[in-house]
């Protein structure tokens, strides 16, 4: 039980920091002629019925996502408060449909009465289950072709130990924090990583090539995504040991990149981030 807990305070900390990242991000490098879609700080996607949890009124949640999240555990997902209702379907900031929250937390006094009917979720037609798959087509840049490899195969790059000769310096969630250097080195080598899973990429269709051409929108919001995914990966590693023995790194990434990936990527980024490396020399190694 307690393991539940730590590990349900532990993805609180990971998405208040995801978003708190990304809305100072998105304060100081607005586009003024491009207003990102809002994702949802539970799935990562983009949201289709915007939701606010009451009485914390935090929002940025996907209506499904908190209804769902809720149903096993009656606390807001980033601040841990207890949530008696949902807000939904909003016509304005006053305007709203109400969708009750039952409370998870356990009663100490015994009760005789028959437990309250389960309510169910409005349902919605499932979203497209994300491919775990890279894609087939062989990359114009090499480099990226030869990532490709080494996901396609389960390739992991061989340990170096720390110490002066290698130059390999072993890092801590604090020491990246703290970090500035650090941190710019790990979205470096994060986002160019991302470019690999097909899901977060457009999918234009070639001039000439018969097909439905891809909206604007689409490509915008996947690649909304992919930096919010980044953001996300850069909170996880900011919170949690990525070799911990619990292996709460992995259990927090594998619902977007699949377990065999969530592992391997996590083992690569660490080999970088120790490395001490710039640039495309890793991928060439």
């Amino acid at each position: 039980m307690d393991d539940d807990a730590d590990d349900t305070a532990t993805k609180s900390q990971v998405l208040q920091t995801t978003l708190a990242e990304i809305t100072a991000r998105a304060g100081a490098d607005a586009d003024p002629h491009h207003t990102a879609e809002e994702c949802c700080v539970i799935c990562l996607d983009r949201i289709t019925e915007a939701a606010q949890a009451s009485p914390c009124r935090h929002a940025s949640f996907d209506f499904i996502c908190l209804a769902s999240w809720l149903q096993e555990r009656s606390s807001c997902p980033l601040c841990n408060a207890e949530v008696s209702e949902i807000h939904y379907a909003f016509t304005d900031s006053s305007t709203y449909k109400v969708y009750p929250v039952t409370s998870t937390t356990k009663s100490t006094a015994p009760s005789s009465a028959p437990p309250p009917p389960q309510r169910s979720i409005p349902h919605r037609p499932p979203r497209p289950r994300r491919q775990y798959t890279h894609t087939p087509a062989p990359a114009p840049d090499d480099a990226l072709a030869r990532r490709r490899a080494v996901y396609a195969q389960n390739l992991y790059s061989l340990h170096v130990g720390s110490n002066r000769i290698s130059r390999f310096r072993d890092f801590t969630p604090q020491s990246l924090s703290a970090s500035p250097e650090l941190q710019s080195r790990a979205r470096t080598w994060i986002r160019r990583e991302l470019r690999l899973f097909a899901f977060l990429q457009p999918t234009d269709t070639a001039e000439g090539e018969v097909g439905g051409a891809t909206e604007g929108g689409t490509r915008r919001g996947r690649g909304d995504n992919a930096e919010f995914l980044l953001e996300y990966i850069m909170a996880v590693l900011k919170t949690v040991d990525v070799q911990g023995a619990s292996g709460q790194a992995e259990e927090l990434l594998k619902e977007f990149l699949g377990r065999e990936h969530a592992r391997l990527f996590l083992h690569e980024v660490r080999a970088w981030l120790r490395s001490g490396g710039w640039g495309e020399g890793w991928c060439e190694g």
